[in-house]
């Protein structure tokens, strides 16, 4: 059974940092891209990161760029997103979520990390 379950997460001061991670089972995490996608309240999804098999191709939303850092590592299975100097636009339900082999849309997703940023 495929599996993706998100950690970290909380509230958080303007201007700090958290970190989430993301532990994967059931396939071979180091055959698929992954993606960390936020909801924030009464707004649609959007994709904050993504980062392929390897780790050697990444992409970022323009709002985190130079913020956020998405990492893996493959001998753990695991996904993370190192988020710095956040800010309360930030504040959102963090999902991680596999592609699909297509790449064409994400077929599994993680419960979703919550993040608030507030003083």
């Amino acid at each position: 059974e495929v599996q993706l379950q998100a950690f970290g997460g909380g509230l958080v001061q303007p201007g700090g940092a958290v970190r989430l991670s993301c532990a994967a089972s059931g396939f071979t995490f180091s055959d698929y891209a992954v993606a960390w996608v936020r909801q924030a309240p009464g707004k649609g999804p959007e994709r904050v990161s993504r980062i392929n098999n390897r780790g050697g191709r990444i992409n970022y939303l323009d709002s985190v760029k130079g913020r956020f850092t998405i990492s893996r590592d493959n001998a753990k299975n695991t996904l993370y997103l190192q988020m710095n100097s956040l800010k309360p636009e930030d504040t959102a339900v963090y999902y991680c979520a596999r592609e699909a082999e297509d790449n064409s849309y994400y077929d599994y997703w993680g419960q979703g990390a919550e993040v608030t940023v507030s003083s």
